[in-house]
């Protein structure tokens, strides 16, 4: 029943965002992946690989509720195609430094982007809204936190109000973004 549920859920979500690009263009869609709740914190991360030239900065973070799911975007300048890791982890440890940093929820997505570059790189502004990003209509985001450009990659970290729920990773472009689909009980 639940690999069912997971296999539906997954062709919805892919339905969901190529209908979504909020332009008469369907998304283009480089890779879609999905983690079920029952994978362990450990498990191989769901990945892409970056463009050979990418040079991204992210220049917006949006959330919004959808039937069955909540989703994060990154919208991204500069030039290229994102890579990414994405997994569930016990604890928010910043890139570099080492800091800790506090999350809401009860559960952690880890997010990395491959192929970021620092604003000076990529010439585009960089994200400077809140931190954490939060959206009350979306009930399963405790919020987004922190993305932090560290050797190539922007690390960011999603608050999840549930015990890691099954979760997909789309990048497209048209503009540029890396979309993260979190399902809701």
């Amino acid at each position: 029943m639940r690999n069912r549920l997971v296999l539906t859920m997954t062709a919805a979500l892919a339905l969901l965002t190529g209908c979504s690009s909020g332009s008469s263009q369907p998304a283009l869609s480089t890779s879609v992946a999905v983690t079920t709740e029952s994978a362990p914190a450990a498990a191989t991360p769901v990945q892409g690989t970056p463009s050979q030239d990418a040079r991204l900065t992210v220049t917006d973070i949006r959330i919004a509720h959808h039937s069955g799911f909540d989703r994060v975007v990154y919208r991204l300048g500069g030039i290229g195609g994102p890579g990414w890791r994405v997994r569930y982890t016990d604890r928010a440890i910043q890139d570099g430094s080492g800091k800790p940093i506090a999350v809401a929820g009860r559960a952690i997505l880890q997010v990395q982007i491959l192929g970021s570059a620092y604003p000076f790189d990529s010439g585009v502004t960089e994200y400077a809204g809140p931190d954490p990003a939060t959206d009350p209509s979306a009930p399963s985001i405790a919020g987004v936190y922190n993305t932090h450009v560290f050797e190539g990659t922007t690390q960011s970290f999603i608050g999840v109000n549930a015990d890691r729920p099954a979760f997909s990773v789309t990048a497209s472009d048209n503009p540029a973004r890396l979309v993260i689909d979190i399902a809701t009980p």
